[in-house]
């Protein structure tokens, strides 16, 4: 990371309040970024909140169904950089709402790209997810790889992702998409994901619950090294000319679901903690992780963190949060 990019450039963030957004808010704003975000509601129990991040930044109350409402922001600011989180993020309310998953996903993101063309924005940022590949007999998967989604939510990170590369590439456009892996950490409060809902089981003293067999392989992404992935790359863009480029950011270290819960509880010091595989995760891709030796050859980037230190720290700041 550049700490010399940074200091003035007025950057413009969705999905700014959510569990990336906010680390990544809080990144922009200690290195000198003036920061705007896009909010639809704000939590008082979030860490964007905690962390003072609301008097901090400008808020824009809206979504990004809002054509207009985008196009006037960008103008009125000046912004010359963007960072586009804003999604429903969640694969099993996306099995539950495909419909409103892939409006805010798909028309949200070509919205923000057609905002950004018309104002001219030096660089944008979209972050994609290793789900907009779908299902390949070949692990890891790189970036030459089809975007073959399958299941609603994944369909709609392939076609976020494609319009991204078409942006770039039919108008010029400096933009880098970022193909991440599941990416965990404090402040997430989200208990459908695996990583928070088991630690919060041990915490409260209760079974802890694995909706597939636990054999499914995934790769698991610790948020500061997520932050410093998108910042890397925003850096880079003009540098390297990217014109709708994707880069897969991850740690080449996979995991079954089983041996994570069996790794968190190692690190909780409750071995006696109860695992009870439901088996009910029908919808989901087996086995999924990524290269990221392109993101290490061409941005000069590497994770700080493997999955131990990651989740201790993580434990820790849950366990704060709850107060045990």
């Amino acid at each position: 990371m550049d700490n010399t990019f940074w200091p003035g450039k007025k950057v413009f963030v969705t999905g700014g309040t959510g569990f990336i957004g906010t680390h990544l808010v809080n990144e922009l704003i200690k290195n000198g970024a003036e920061v705007s975000c896009l909010i639809f509601e704000v939590r008082k129990d979030s860490s964007f909140v905690k962390l003072g991040l609301n008097d901090k930044t400008n808020l824009i109350y809206g979504d990004v169904l809002d054509l207009e409402l985008l196009k006037l922001t960008l103008e009125k600011y000046g912004i010359d950089t963007v960072f586009h989180l804003a999604a429903q993020p969640l694969v099993q309310i996306a099995i539950k709402k495909p419909i409103e998953t892939i409006r805010v996903n798909i028309l949200g993101t070509l919205n923000l790209l057609e905002a950004c063309r018309l104002n001219n924005v030096k660089r944008v940022i979209v972050a994609s997810s290793d789900k907009a590949y779908g299902s390949h007999a070949t692990l890891p998967y790189d970036e030459s790889f089809p975007l073959r989604g399958e299941y609603p939510y994944d369909v709609s990170k392939s076609c976020t992702d494609l319009l991204a590369q078409s942006y770039g590439k039919s108008y010029g456009m400096n933009i880098g998409i970022s193909r991440s892996s599941n990416v965990y950490g404090g402040g997430d409060l989200n208990f459908d994901r695996i990583v928070p809902e088991t630690i919060k089981h041990i915490l409260f003293d209760e079974p802890i619950l694995i909706r597939s067999n636990g054999k499914f392989v995934r790769e698991f992404f610790y948020v500061e090294d997520a932050v410093l992935a998108y910042l890397t790359l925003a850096e880079k863009i003009s540098e390297l000319d990217l014109k709708g480029e994707a880069f897969n950011f991850g740690t080449d270290q996979p995991i079954t679901i089983l041996d994570l819960v069996k790794k968190i509880k190692d690190i909780s010091g409750k071995e006696n903690a109860e695992i009870k595989i439901l088996d009910v995760a029908k919808t989901e891709i087996k086995d999924q992780f990524l290269s990221s030796k392109k993101a290490q050859n061409i941005l000069g980037w590497s994770p700080s963190h493997d999955l131990n230190s990651g989740l201790s720290e993580t434990y820790l700041w849950y366990k704060e949060f709850f107060n045990k």
